[in-house]
């Protein structure tokens, strides 16, 4: 038997609420298929299987709101038997911790689900997330005296860091009451600042800039576009991604993760890309297989992916695949960003808007389009001087944008 879990969708996402069951007891799953829809402080997101089986069981009901890595649903192998399947489920039911399996047109069950990361009822044990347990043991705070402000009265990484710094906490929501836009997006800053908050006492940040003239990228954009309709005219941003997305493969130390204090470089070069939510807020979702895309496919992948964050359509393996953030504030007018790293990822690479600046090159002083490129980088993967070729490395990529 295969268990069906609710995976992680980034580092400040504790649990979710099963919205829908987008399967039904008996069918077949192919590897990628959408089998459920989970909200999170952030959104809607379709959750992906990546196991081919036969759904044999479901475990939540929709409405249950359960934590990473809870057991949904269980899969039965290919080549699996009924026979073996049930003697597994026996075995499993029999085990001190199990609760019955869900069937649609039943009630939501009073209990989260079964298996290793099942959640007993209130009654017996408090429910504490577990980046809030190390939270609290880093910082010394005692979890037996906090007033858990998370779904059933949970305890998450907002109640300790209050209490560390000796704030009285919130008034907790009535459960099951309808949340306003309002509280939601306020939940997601909150989630947003708590996840920022990790990142900046965690990873040793260093930062560089570097100014990047354009002429030549722009020239070559207006002649692409010179004869497209609007709807498919490309636009700086994506050169900014796919340059990102080349760099990478040459200094792979900003590409990856660190877990458990250990820098493991990804095989994979998924983008993410900072996306503003217009209620606030913002959402990162991954460009999958970055480098391998032609611009033009980029493009339509960048603009596919922008709107769907806005409508809260998106994929789970978007938003757990992301190796390394870009931003791209250029439309706000800024000049520069400097952003925090997103965990567990290593760097994160902002943008700012293309200004007409003096320039001098060959001699001459002229007037150039010029971006300032930035770099976030992890110390624990990286140093100055490698993170200082990689800014050169793009830079050097957009000289060449039919290169790309």
């Amino acid at each position: 038997m295969i268990e069906f879990k609710l995976p992680s969708l980034g580092a400040d996402m504790d649990e979710g609420t099963l919205l829908e069951w987008c399967v039904q007891p008996g069918d077949v799953l192919k590897r990628g298929q959408v089998v459920a829809i989970v909200d999170t402080t952030k959104a809607a997101i379709d959750v992906e299987c990546w196991d081919e089986g036969t759904v044999e069981e479901f475990l939540v009901a929709p409405g249950t709101k359960v934590p990473v890595n809870a057991v949904l649903a269980l899969l039965r192998a290919p080549g699996e038997s009924a026979e073996e399947a049930a003697r597994w489920k026996a075995q499993r039911r029999a085990a001190p911790e199990a609760a019955p399996a869900f069937a649609p047109g039943e009630p939501a069950p009073s209990v989260a689900p079964v298996g290793a990361a099942a959640v007993a009822p209130v009654a017996e044990r408090r429910r504490i997330s577990p980046a809030a347990r190390k939270l609290a043991e880093r910082r010394g705070v005692a979890l037996d005296a906090l007033v858990g402000s998370g779904p059933e009265g949970a305890i998450v990484v907002e109640d300790v860091e209050r209490a560390a710094k000796g704030v009285a906490p919130p008034v907790v929501p009535v459960p099951g009451a309808v949340v306003p836009a309002a509280e939601r997006a306020a939940q997601m800053r909150s989630t947003i600042a708590a996840a920022m908050a990790r990142s900046k006492r965690e990873i040793p940040h260093y930062y560089l800039a570097t100014d990047i003239p354009l002429a030549l990228a722009s020239r070559w954009l207006e002649q692409r576009n010179a004869e497209r309709p609007v709807t498919e005219r490309l636009l700086m941003a994506a050169l900014y991604v796919k340059a990102v997305a080349r760099a990478l493969l040459r200094f792979p130390e900003f590409n990856g993760f660190v877990r458990e204090g250990r820098f493991e470089p990804s095989a994979q070069v998924h983008v993410g890309v900072a996306v503003s939510l217009r209620q606030g807020g913002l959402i990162a979702p991954a460009i999958l297989n970055t480098d391998r895309l032609v611009i033009d496919q980029l493009m339509r992948e960048l603009g596919d992916l922008v709107k769907r964050a806005r409508a809260f359509t998106l994929r789970s393996s978007e938003l757990s695949a992301p190796t390394v953030t870009l931003t791209n504030l250029g439309e706000q007018g800024v000049d520069a960003v400097f952003g925090i790293i997103y965990p567990p990822q290593v760097a994160l690479v902002g943008f700012g808007s293309v200004r007409e600046r003096p320039w001098a090159e060959n001699g001459e002083l002229q007037l150039m389009p010029v971006v300032t490129a930035t770099l976030a980088a992890d110390h624990r993967a990286s140093d100055g001087h490698r993170g200082s070729l990689f800014l050169a490395e793009v830079r050097s990529l957009l000289q060449r944008p039919e290169s790309l």
